[in-house]
């Protein structure tokens, strides 16, 4: 079996377990309290964990993840590297330490320090999803105000907030789902009108797109500097014609758009992830 390990099914997930199994794997959608009475040796546990939504950190359920292992189960997406892609300041560690473009960030923990600061910033939780609570700062003006209201958030009086350059602003980004090493789809996506977040969840929408070499080679990087076995990364181009890395996604959202130049992504991810060999084993 393959087990797309998940709490909830939303959306993706169980887009991806219907359409693996349309093509004839053996997948079910398990939550981690059933996955070790259900799989075995030889079975795959893919985990696609989420931020919870108070953004503080991981839906539990990671600690799984061991006795999986101890049963034979091959997990992908294994605690360290799930918690370093959902931890942004894990993330911007680890691509500065790797040598990949990504903006410079800060961690603050003390509000009274964020009016100091240089603008223009963009804040954001350590865990954070959905576009939520991510704050345009373009003047110490706003950055006061933001100091003000910070405290009232639960994430912000647990862990402060990351404060990250502004990347120049540009139409679109660019997110690439990888697998084992292999980009394996890739989707521009467009803010809504009046809103400068990329995120589906805030309007946003996808665009078929053609990756340059350059992207898909930095979004491969990045997953290995931080070790997960299957994530999306979402990057933006720069001005001198390059590209860096903003940030991960441990469980990112995706579906048939973004398949890369007339190919399936759900069959790229499967091949990437050698799951074909799970079936043909059993």
């Amino acid at each position: 079996m393959i087990a797309v390990l998940a709490w909830r099914p939303g959306l993706s997930n169980g887009q991806l377990v219907a359409a693996w199994r349309a093509r004839g794997l053996d997948a079910a959608l398990v939550s981690p309290a059933a996955a070790p009475g259900r799989l075995h040796e030889g079975d795959v546990a893919l985990v696609r964990l989420d931020i919870v939504p108070t953004l503080d950190g991981c839906e539990e359920g990671l600690e799984v993840c061991g006795t999986l292992e101890h049963q034979g189960v091959r997990v992908l997406n294994g605690p360290e590297g799930l918690l370093a892609a959902h931890d942004k300041l894990q993330t911007a560690l680890a691509l500065e330490r790797a040598g990949i473009p990504s903006p410079a960030t800060r961690h603050v923990t003390d509000p009274l320090e964020l009016p100091s600061l240089e603008p223009p910033l963009v804040l954001k939780p350590r865990f954070g999803s959905w576009g939520r609570d991510v704050l345009l700062c373009r003047t110490r003006a706003e950055l006061a105000a933001a100091a003000e209201k910070l405290p009232e958030r639960q994430w912000f009086r647990a862990q402060g907030v990351l404060a990250q350059e502004l990347v120049p602003l540009v139409p679109r980004d660019l997110r690439v789902l990888v697998g084992d090493g292999r980009a394996v789809g890739a989707s521009a996506r467009v803010p809504a009108r009046g809103e400068w977040r990329t995120n589906v969840s805030l309007g946003g929408r996808l665009e078929a797109v053609e990756p340059p070499e350059e992207a898909l080679r930095l979004a491969v990087a990045a997953i290995a500097a931080i070790g997960i076995d299957c994530a999306g990364v979402d990057l933006l181009p720069t001005p001198d014609g390059g590209w860096i890395v903003l940030e991960l996604n441990g469980a990112a959202d995706f579906d048939e758009r973004y398949s890369l130049a007339g190919r399936d992504v759900y069959d790229d991810l499967a091949a990437a992830l050698s799951l074909d060999e799970v079936t043909a084993a059993r």
